[in-house]
Formats: structure tokens, C-alpha cells, sequence
């Protein structure tokens, strides 16, 4: 018999609802259950493309004994930590204060009232790995309940106090282009230049660092941060991270070299990379760069698209029971979809006997032992040059080969049982996609990305918002769910205004702007920054206020940056003032733990940047190459409007402007102090370049 979770929508939650456990969905029920039986809370938090979580749901939710001992001495409460990051920063938290270390399945327990007093991440069924077995604990955490009452309770209020954010209070110093030039210092000092990226195993793709590296490269042209980038790009690009058949990356590596990925696939890293990888091809003019952002953000239309235009969350890391069996390959499986070509003639010589199967897995390190339990991660192994060598090719004709060697592996593929799906619409994550395809249709000519991006902001606008102008955070089968968090308000804002410079049509200004009004109207600290969690959402036993950038920028960062351009766009200083006391709150430190920060540092650049408001007025044909000039370059300090002749507009920045003797004319102007208007694209770019 299936338990309450069966009610729920998300895939995570549905996946025990057939558990033995007698499991609760967070909520009313659950605490007054709690405190009506005087029991503690057992809270799970886990996520569906997480490999651990299934393993701890396997050993011990689907056990009748450990669900005995759960459903007899805890009120359990199984979380998806996507629906609910609020709850996830906040328990997290705490587990870090804890144990001094974090991670998913996320196992906690609660007083009655939500207070943590004991948790830690994935428990075995048996003592192993130096841990006790989780039935063991479960029976240790009962009697301490019973017996030791008053200890758990004073261990919660400290753990209370150290979770506590109201240390956070903006500082009066101004903001300091120099934190940035620190930043950058401690950057590089951290930098592997033997592998690409920073840290060791596991090693994660850090995509708002090299965000913020771009950003600076761009203003400085500093060749040491560009070599970095590259390093960087090309590592995870040639590595087993990323997906050699189909596109788009997986979730982290979890060796130094960027070979043995975590298979789960989440559309947050693929929309942050996707940008990544389209602003390197703009600074390097690099296609290989293109063709990975290309190929990421067609994965993302084919395989994680709803047919009205939301974004799906992630994929599993497992398929059939075993993580990586979808991607992985042998030598076999490789010669049975590529056969074999015979011998090559070039220059009316015979050459070394070089099938297709052979030319890929030389290509890609597809060996007979293999690289992954005896199976091969394809990663790029050898330069295409390399293997014209080897075999007496033209390049070309490697190229030519490989592609449809590649072509034809991704169909023989996709006749394999695929990773699950989990197909819930999260409002955050679709507003960091919805940028990385409307800027991609801007820079690359796209219509067909362009047409998707508006197809997800009508999709976000009209199920995910409410009548009132309020978001809600995750939808899935029609039924929208949660309230929004200041992390959906703020990347939905960031999409919603790169979509704007991508079409100029005015309503995503709009929407941006008034979800940036109601934002500041329910997350607004009088102290400085912003919380996590609406004034109108859920008393918690804290109201989080997470400032660190960790996947995904930290709702704070990424409400600091939309707030700066809003203000560029309309002159208005709520905007600005409420984006740099937020900066003020976090600039110290800034230099001190870059890489925990990097968001922040993006949305400094920006506010110590000179920022270009750029208008246009004119006709669409007539105007275009001016609009090319403008989007030609990576130029990350600006902001861009345009409208057609004597439009009443409702872009403050576009508010004045008139077409100079019947030409399209455009307007550059910095901090409220405007250029000569020119009419010419030279004239134009000299501006902005000047």
C-alpha cells in the first residue's frame, strides 16, 4: 500500500512512495504529528538524479526492519531538495555545522518544532566505511530521545545559533574595483595548469568563475587569465565530463583529470556552461567552443524540453541499476556500429589497414581494457592532426569520418535503456537556460533557439505565476506547486532581460521589471541583501539567507546583478542602492574565498565596470548593423535597447530618443552622461570601444 507521498508530484518523492517507510511530504501534518505523539522528526533530503540516494533507498527504506524502527520511534519526512532549497540550505547547514562536511542523501533529525540536533549524509545498512549502521543509529537516537532529552534540545539551540544568518549586515566601506584584482590573485594561485580548472577529485566545472575570468579578461586583455580560461574549457570539453555523442555535460568529475564523470546530467550546469563556452567563442573566435555550446544546448531542445517549453530538471546517473551504463562503450559495441571500411587508398598507396571503429577509438581512448570497469568513457584522446598523421589523412577527411562515426554511435545509442528523467519544471533553473538559449539565438543566428526561449518564457509566465504577480517555484503535469524563492525571482529576471535583447520586444522587459519590484517587496532585508524565502512563505525555524554561490549563483548574487542592470536601464537608484548594500554586505570577503563567491565578484565587476546603456531607434532593417556592432564582441558591461521610430516604449533608457535625419541612431551613454548620437556602424563601435 502506497504511503502520503503518492500525492505528491515530484519524481524523487514518487519514487518511495511504495517504501515500507510511512513517509510524510514536508508540511502541517507531519509537524503537528510529531508533536501530538511526542516523537522526533527523521527528515531525508535527497534529490532524484542522485546515485547515493538511490543506494540508501535501496539498503534501507525498501528494509521492513529499518522501516519497523523508523515508522515506530520517528515521524519520517522525505524532502526533494530541489522542490525545497529552503529547507535544504537550512538543514544542510546545519549538518556542515555538525559534521563539518555536507552532501546528499541528506539524513536529519528534528525536535517537533524543525530543530536540528543530530544528522550526517549517506548511512549504510551495515557498519562500514567507519560509520555505524543506520538501524543502530536509529535505535541510539531513540533512546537519547527518551533518556537524554534535555542534552539533544541544548545541542539544537546551539546548532540554531551557529546556522543563524543575522551576523550578515552590509558594511559602510564603498565598493572596491581592488577586491576584484584580489579575487583574481587568489583565483590563479588555486589553479591546476597541469588538468584544467580548480581542485582536486571531485573536480566540478566552476562555470560563474570563468564567467567572471571572461569578464575580466574582456576589460583587461590579460593573456595569463585567457590561457587559464582556455586551459580550463579545453580540459572539461575533451573530457569524459562531457557527453563525446550527444552534448551537454555531466554533473562533476570525479577524478583531477576530467575523465570518470558523475553521470547525472542537471540542466543548471548545462545552461551556466553552455554561456560559458558561447563567450569564449566570442573572445577566441574559436568554433570549437560554438560547436560546444551548440551541441549542449541541443541536447538540452531534444532530450530536456517539455513540449509546451519547460526546461526538465536532470537525468539519473544510473540506468539498469549500474551508473555510466548508457555512455560507456566497448571495443565490440563500437565495431558493431561502425563495421569496418577495409583498407584505405591514399595517393594510390595502401596505407595502414584503418576502419572507422579503429580512426574513433584511436580518437577517442576506446581501448580493450577500457577506462571505467572495463568499459571506455570516450574522451578526446588525440588531436585531430594526430590522427591524419597516424593514418596518412587529410584532416578534413578525419573530421569528415569522425562526425558520422559519432553520428552514427549516438544512434546506435539511443536504441540503449535510457538514464530516468526527472521531468518537474523548477522556475529557477528554466531562467538560467532561458538566457543561455536567448543569447545563444542572439549570437550564433539561431531562430529555432530564439522561438524556444520564448516558447519557456510565455511557458514560466503563464503556469509558474499567479494572478497576484507571484512565482511559483516548480511545476510538473500542470500542477504548479511552492512558493517562489528569491532564486526564482532573480535568474527568471535574468533570462526574461537577455530574451529582451534578443527580440527587443518590450513585454519581457515588463514581466522582468515587475517580478524585480515584487521581489524586493517580499525578500528584502532592511540589513542588506536578501532572503531565500518570501515574508509571506513558511516560518521555518530560520528565515535562510544563503550568500554563497555553490551550482548555482546564490539567489543574493544573482538578485545583486539584475538589479544593477535594471537600474542601467531605468536610472532609478532602488535598484542600484539595494543591489550595492547587498555588495557591501559581502565584499570582504570577496578576495578571501573567490571560488565560493564568484557570482558576487560578476555582479561587482559590473557595478565598478564602466556600464554602457546602449539605446537604438530606427527601423529594424536599417538599424541591424548597428545592432551587430553592438553584439558583434563579448561585451559584458552593457545593457541594450531598441525600438522602432516614434514608439511610446516603455524602456526608460529608449524614453527621447529620436531617429537622427531619418537614419536608425544610436545612443551610448555612462553613468547618465550621453555620446554624440551616431548613425554609422564605424562611428558606433568607435564609441564603444573607445
Amino acid at each position: 500500500m502506497p504511503n502520503r507521498l503518492i500525492q505528491e508530484t515530484s519524481p524523487y518523492l514518487l519514487e518511495h512512495a511504495h517504501n515500507p517507510v510511512d513517509w510524510y511530504p514536508w508540511g502541517s501534518e507531519a509537524l503537528e504529528k510529531a508533536r501530538a505523539e511526542d516523537k522526533p522528526i527523521f527528515l531525508s533530503i535527497g534529490y532524484a538524479a542522485c546515485h547515493w540516494c538511490h543506494v540508501m533507498a535501496h539498503e534501507s527504506f525498501e528494509d521492513n526492519d529499518t522501516a519497523k524502527l523508523l515508522n515506530e520511534n520517528f515521524v519520517p519526512i522525505k524532502v526533494d531538495r530541489e522542490e525545497r532549497p529552503d529547507l535544504d540550505s537550512i538543514y544542510m547547514n546545519a549538518v556542515v555545522a555538525m559534521t563539518g562536511q555536507g552532501g546528499w542523501p541528506m539524513s536529519i533529525f528534528l525536535t517537533p518544532d524543525g530543530v536540528p540536533f543530530y544528522g550526517g549524509t549517506y548511512f549504510p545498512k551495515t557498519s562500514r566505511y567507519g560509520m555505524s549502521a543506520f538501524s543502530d543509529l536509529l535505535r541510539a537516537i531513540s533512546v537519547a530521545w527518551k533518556n537524554r532529552r534535555a542534552e539533544l534540545l541544548a545541542g539544537g539551540e546551539r546548532i540554531l545559533q551557529a546556522i543563524n544568518t543575522d551576523s550578515l549586515q552590509t558594511q559602510d566601506a564603498p565598493l572596491q574595483a581592488q577586491s576584484l584584482d584580489q579575487a583574481i590573485a587568489g583565483i590563479q594561485q588555486s589553479f591546476d595548469w597541469d588538468n584544467g580548472g580548480w581542485g582536486g577529485a571531485p573536480k566540478f566545472p566552476q562555470p560563474m568563475t570563468l564567467e567572471f575570468l571572461m569578464r575580466r579578461q574582456a576589460a583587461t586583455r590579460d593573456e595569463l587569465l585567457l590561457k587559464m580560461i582556455i586551459k580550463a574549457l579545453d580540459a572539461m570539453a575533451r573530457g569524459g565530463i562531457y557527453d563525446q555523442l550527444g552534448g551537454g555535460f555531466h554533473r562533476y568529475a570525479t577524478d583531477e583529470i576530467w575523465l570518470v564523470p558523475h553521470f547525472e546530467r542537471m540542466t543548471y550546469d548545462n545552461a551556466q556552461l553552455a554561456r560559458v563556452y558561447l563567450h569564449a567563442w566570442q573572445i577566441t573566435h574559436n568554433d570549437y567552443y560554438r560547436r560546444i555550446a551548440e551541441e549542449t544546448l541541443d541536447y538540452i531542445a531534444r532530450e530536456m524540453t517539455h513540449a509546451r517549453g519547460g526546461f526538465f530538471s536532470s537525468t539519473d546517473a544510473d540506468s539498469e541499476g549500474h551508473e555510466g551504463k548508457f555512455f560507456v562503450w566497448t571495443p565490440d559495441e563500437i565495431h558493431a556500429a561502425l563495421g569496418a571500411s577495409g583498407l584505405l587508398i591514399v595517393s594510390n598507396k595502401p596505407t595502414t589497414d584503418a576502419n572507422d571503429a579503429q580512426i574513433f577509438m584511436d580518437a577517442y581512448g576506446v581501448t580493450a581494457r577500457g577506462n571505467f570497469e572495463e568499459k571506455n568513457i570516450l574522451h578526446v584522446a588525440r588531436d585531430r592532426d594526430v590522427i591524419a598523421a597516424m593514418y596518412h589523412l587529410d584532416e578534413s577527411e578525419v573530421e569528415r569520418r569522425l562526425n558520422e562515426a559519432r553520428r552514427k554511435l549516438f544512434l546506435a545509442r539511443e536504441q540503449r535503456i535510457k538514464p530516468a528523467r526527472d521531468e518537474k519544471v523548477l522556475t529557477s533553473w528554466n531562467g538560467l537556460m532561458l538566457a543561455a538559449f536567448a543569447e545563444a539565438a542572439r549570437a550564433f543566428g539561431r531562430d529555432d533557439y530564439r522561438a524556444l526561449a520564448e516558447r519557456n518564457a510565455d511557458f514560466i509566465l503563464t503556469e509558474l505565476r499567479d494572478s497576484n504577480g507571484r512565482l511559483r517555484h516548480s511545476w510538473k503535469d500542470g500542477d504548479a506547486r511552492i512558493g517562489g524563492f528569491l532564486e526564482d525571482y532573480a535568474n527568471l529576471i535574468e533570462g526574461l532581460l537577455t530574451l529582451y535583447q534578443t527580440t527587443f520586444d518590450e513585454r519581457w522587459f515588463i514581466a522582468a521589471r515587475e517580478l524585480a519590484d515584487t521581489m524586493l517587496e517580499l525578500f528584502s532585508d532592511p540589513r542588506g541583501g536578501f532572503y531565500d524565502t518570501s515574508r509571506e512563505a513558511e516560518q521555518l525555524v530560520t528565515r535562510p539567507k544563503d550568500v554563497q554561490d555553490n551550482a548555482v549563483p546564490s539567489g543574493n548574487a544573482m538578485a545583486a546583478t539584475v538589479l544593477l542592470k535594471l537600474g542601467a536601464y531605468t536610472g532609478e537608484s532602488r535598484y542600484t542602492d539595494e543591489a550595492e548594500r547587498a555588495l557591501k554586505m559581502i565584499q570582504v570577503v570577496l578576495a578571501q574565498a573567490p571560488l565560493g563567491f564568484a557570482q558576487w565578484l560578476i555582479a561587482l565587476d559590473f557595478a565598478t565596470s564602466p556600464t554602457r546603456e546602449i539605446a537604438i531607434v530606427g527601423e529594424r532593417t536599417d538599424a541591424q548593423k548597428l545592432l551587430e556592432s553592438v553584439f558583434r564582441e563579448y561585451r559584458p558591461h552593457q545593457v541594450v535597447a531598441f525600438a522602432p521610430p516614434n514608439q511610446a516604449s516603455q524602456v526608460p533608457l529608449l524614453r527621447g530618443r529620436a531617429q537622427q535625419d531619418g537614419h536608425a541612431t544610436a545612443y551610448v551613454c555612462q553613468h547618465f552622461t550621453c555620446q554624440q548620437p551616431v548613425t554609422e556602424p564605424d562611428a558606433l563601435a568607435a564609441q564603444l570601444n573607445g
